[in-house]
Formats: C-alpha cells, structure tokens, sequence
C-alpha cells in the first residue's frame, strides 16, 4: 500500500496506505479510554487473538498476493478494464455499505475523491497493471516497495524544509541505491518492454506518493468507510473511460477470458479490497500504527516467493540483494520518521 511509513499514523481524516497494490485507507482516531478495563473473558481473550492472527494474515498475505492475482487477471483482461472493474466493484460494495449505515458525502468529499482517485488509481495503479502485462510480479512489488523513500523526499519537497536524521539519510540512499540496482541491471538487460514496466513501477509508485502527501494537507474528515468508496469510485470511473479511450476494447471479448482470470479479479475485489480494507481498519483501531505498518516489510517477500512459486519467476543474486536493500530501506525511514515526530 496502505505506508500507508507514508502516512501510517496520520491525523483524523488523512489516509493510511501501504506499499502494496490495495485500496487507500482513510482513518479515524480512536479516542483513548479513560480509565482500567475490565480483564476480558477467558472466551473472548482467545476469540479476539483468532481475529487479530486472521486479521494480520490478511494484510501479510492477501496484499502481498495481490501482484500475483493482478498478473493473472491482466494475462486475459485488459490492465486498465481490470484495475477499472476492480475497483467500480469494490467501491460500489463500500459504498452501499456506507449508505447502510447512513453515511452521506459532502462535496468537499466528492472533489477530494477525484483528485485522490487520479493519483491513487488511475495513475497509481493504471500504471501497475500495465506494468505486470511486462515485468515480474516480483520486481513490481519491489519498485512499488519504495513509496516511502518517495513520499519523504516529496514532503520535504511541499514544505520546503529537509527534516533529516542518519535513519532518514541511511534509509533514503540505501532505497535509492535498491532501485537504481533494479533499474540498472536486470531492467537495462531485459529489454525496452521490461524497461518501460519498470519505469511504469516507478511513476505509480510517485503518483501514489503525491497522493498521499495530498491527502494530508487537504485536512479532509469523514468516514473511513464513505471516503474510500468515493475515491475508488471516482478512480474507476476515470480508469474505465482512460481504458476506452485508448482502445484497450480493441480485440478483447468476455467470451476468450479464461476462468483464472475472472478468479483473479474476483480475489482482487473480495480479498485484495473488501476484506483487507475492513481488516486493516479493525488493527488500526486495536493496534499501534508502527506494528500494523509491519506489513510494508513482508508484502514484498511475500509477492516475490509467490512469483517463484507460482509464476515461475527467476530469483537472482542481483534481485534478492536489491530486495534486502529496499525492504531495509523502507524500515529504516519508518523509524528515522518515527523519531522526527514530537
């Protein structure tokens, strides 16, 4: 995502996002109790640690499968039409149980929503699923892995002052140094089709970046629940029309896309949206930021072992010490940021 880190321990109403391929987050604090609590019941103790071990399974699994279920979908379905679909569905889904609950959007909301929806999706993860139609699943997620490094050096950047620390500095050079090794060596040699995959990586990955820092200084509030739905909404709407408008219908027929990938899109929906959406929120509310952010760090080990397993990727020497970079990397300027926070 997600992180969200990018914005794991935003104020009320920014959002919380991850490096990894999921829907955008806004959140809400939870105000502290006052007061002790009661020792819960031996039943609900065991009960409530079976949801938080499935709870952080979903973000650790499910978002780090998720660039293996988008390589699958965009093998048959055009990447724009499935991003679009993907999120058309999942945002219609959010947004009804919204209304359920009586929620309605303000205007201010429904014009956050485009831009956050322009940055977030149609160029965030447009970029993406046409990029897994060239690269591996594997080094996708690696690029995309450095959002965090991107998002420092953009704040910084909006507020015109560098706030540095040697976590920052150590963290921001090895990302950089992780990326620039990617790029330059099992990129450079793989063709301009792989190149320009990789290059796509990189501009999501800048575009999600952007609409992080965004969403922090538009100072927007609401629910979790009605925000994500609009910018998913507002994202698959352009995604859809983007889609059309460069012919992506050309050739395409329903008809000749195979059971694997309406499953894929079906996973990218359920569980790649609905059920980590509703999940991380849950952790959110129960857990310090810094330890459900945890999940920046094992996403990307998770999608390069899947692409191995599943897809038949290569694993070179070149790529598992540039995953070593970058992961390190993103550790690090979670807690150089940790330590610039007053």
């Amino acid at each position: 995502m997600s992180i969200e880190h990018e914005g794991h321990y935003a104020p009320y109403g920014e959002f919380e996002v991850s490096a990894a391929p999921k829907t955008a987050v806004f959140r809400e604090p939870v105000p502290e109790a006052r007061g002790s609590r009661p020792e819960p019941h031996p039943e609900r103790r065991s009960a409530s640690r079976t949801a938080v071990a499935l709870a952080f399974l979903a973000i650790y699994l499910i978002w780090g499968s998720t660039y293996l279920a988008i390589w699958y979908a965009v093998a048959s379905i055009p990447p724009l039409y499935t991003a679009g679909f993907r999120h058309a569905i999942a945002g219609t889904i959010l947004l009804i149980w919204a209304l359920v609950k009586g929620q309605r959007p303000t205007r201010e909301q429904i014009r956050a929503s485009i831009v956050v929806g322009f940055l977030f999706f149609l160029v965030g993860h447009g970029t993406l699923h046409w990029a897994e139609t060239q690269i591996p699943t594997g080094l996708a997620s690696l690029l995309i892995a450095s959002e965090p490094i991107w998002v420092f050096l953009m704040a910084c950047a909006v507020e015109r002052r560098w706030r540095m620390n040697w976590l920052l500095f150590l963290g921001v050079a090895l990302g950089l140094a992780g990326v620039a090794l990617l790029m330059g060596r099992d990129v450079g040699s793989a063709g301009r089709g792989v190149f320009w995959g990789a290059l796509a990586c990189l501009v999501g990955a800048i575009s999600w970046s952007g609409g992080i820092i965004y969403s922090r200084r538009s100072h927007l509030s609401g629910s979790p629940l009605l925000l994500s739905a609009l910018s998913l909404l507002a994202g698959s709407a352009m995604l859809l029309l983007t889609a059309t408008l460069v012919g992506e219908y050309r050739g395409f027929s329903i008809a000749q896309v195979p059971e694997r990938s309406w499953l894929a899109l079906g996973y990218l929906v359920v569980f790649g949206s609905v059920i980590t959406f509703t999940a991380y929120n849950w952790l959110l509310e129960h857990y310090s930021p810094t330890i459900v952010a945890t999940h920046t760090y094992v996403n990307p080990i998770v999608a390069v072992v899947l692409g191995w397993w599943l897809a038949g990727e290569h694993i070179s020497v070149n790529v598992m010490a540039s995953a070593a970079m970058v992961i390190a990397a993103v550790f690090l300027v979670d807690r150089g940021m940790t330590r610039l926070k007053p």
